[in-house]
């Protein structure tokens, strides 16, 4: 009976985690709750391994949010909390935001011609097929304008000798970041701000964000990274404000924007579609973007290896800042997959938890517990962790192998016992 009870206790557990809600750093200061890696069972060694990672591939900061809060953040180098780099493409991204808050604010409507808001003229296009090229278009990569165009010209040139009509609008994906800037003139030229302002106006301060635009690429801190991938975690919405009204702007923006290429929304990349594109290629590839990344997941995504990942399903925001961790890559890398596989691996395996030891050699008791619990172990162990189903460690210690938990309030708790070889046993304790 008691077992049944444990197990009801721990699904009702897990529907209080799932549905919990998100947390909200302050506007201002550096507070930022966290969240132990043991609450999750996750294993140090395995922390230590994707560490060593990411400091193999160059990498400048790097961040894990858990439904909010901070549950891994490392910085390496001479790289620090309030250091600032470049979020190259990345910005893509927080453009595509920005552009939905400017159609919701009645500054345009994507729908209509760029020429309508920057005037005719920004390309060698015939005019018949400028006029064609769409807010949406720029947003989606479908331009039509050509992505590779002679030299002196290159894909991140904005001059109108630079911009060459290629086929119509609507008809190709390409990318094309010239192409994308002007959607920057578009949001400045229509609200009468410059993009700096209307940055800082609709989204930094508003979700305490730091920053700034410089020639067309945003330059941040690893936490504003985090904020803005918080912020979309949450379909637009920061705690009780509403920035992103539109909903269906909203859902556009990260889902499949074209049929051309899937993994592209508005200036986002898709995980989990039947086939992709990538930069500079006018290549279909069957299957995923990043085969280990979680299915529903959304990116922004920068040259050199600049990252905000975003998993709905798991309340995930990951971001990695740093130089190339490998190759000349615009968008996604073979970085992407290797590092889904070492954060996928961070949780302790429950069946070598089982195969292990620890389980015929430790013993937990009473359980239910009321004051006291007893740890009876034949071999040495190295500490012990009690948490909550919502990831808050409580301060307990191992005193002639007796836990104190009197002053805990009743409830259901995992107990994490880590031997001296650091092997993790985790048990379901309810205190009464």
């Amino acid at each position: 009976m008691k077992r049944i009870y444990l197990s009801l206790l721990f699904i009702i557990c897990l529907f209080i985690v799932k549905g919990q809600s998100l947390y909200f750093p302050p506007l201002t200061g550096s507070v930022w709750d966290t969240m132990s890696p043991q609450s999750l069972n996750w294993c140090q060694q395995r922390i230590d391994s994707l560490y060593n990672y990411l400091q193999v591939k160059n990498t400048k900061s790097f961040i894990i949010l858990k439904n909010g809060k901070i549950v891994l953040e490392k910085y390496f180098g001479t790289y620090t909390i309030d250091s600032t780099f470049y979020w190259a493409s990345a910005g893509k991204s927080l453009t595509g935001f920005l552009a939905g808050v400017a159609q919701q604010k009645g500054f345009i409507n994507i729908n209509n011609s760029v020429s309508q808001y920057i005037g005719t003229g920004w390309t060698s296009a015939p005019l018949v097929k400028e006029n064609l090229i769409t807010v949406k278009n720029l947003l989606q990569m479908t331009s039509g304008l050509d992505d590779g165009p002679p030299a002196p010209c290159d894909n991140e040139d904005t001059a109108k000798t630079c911009l060459l009509y290629q086929v119509d609008a609507s008809t190709r994906w390409a990318y094309h970041t010239g192409a994308y800037k002007k959607t920057q003139d578009v949001l400045s030229a229509s609200s009468a701000l410059n993009f700096n302002t209307l940055t800082t106006n609709w989204i930094k301060t508003k979700i305490g964000m730091d920053g700034f635009w410089f020639q067309q690429v945003y330059y941040s801190k690893a936490r504003s990274m985090a904020r803005f991938g918080l912020l979309n975690l949450n379909k637009g919405i920061w705690a009780n404000d509403t920035i992103m009204k539109d909903s269906l702007y909203f859902k556009d923006m990260t889902n499949s924007s074209q049929g051309f290429n899937k993994a592209y929304g508005y200036l986002w990349w898709l995980n989990g579609k039947t086939d992709f594109m990538t930069p500079s290629s006018q290549i279909v590839f069957p299957g995923t973007l990043m085969p280990n990344a979680p299915s529903d997941m959304y990116a922004a995504l920068g040259k050199n290896d600049q990252k905000i990942y975003v998993v709905p399903s798991q309340k995930l925001v990951v971001v990695r800042q740093g130089n190339s961790a490998g190759g000349f890559n615009l968008a996604a890398s073979a970085f992407d997959n290797v590092l889904w596989d070492y954060i996928n691996k961070l949780v302790c395996s429950t069946a070598s938890i089982k195969e292990s030891d620890l389980e015929e050699a430790i013993s937990v008791f009473p359980n239910p517990a009321k004051d006291f619990i007893t740890i009876k172990s034949e071999i040495k162990l190295k500490s012990v962790l009690l948490t909550n189903c919502f990831g808050d460690t409580f301060n307990v210690k191992l005193i002639n192998n007796t836990i104190d938990v009197s002053q805990i309030q009743k409830g259901l708790y995992f107990l994490t016992i880590t031997s001296q070889n650091n092997t993790s046993l985790v048990k379901k304790i309810i205190i009464n």
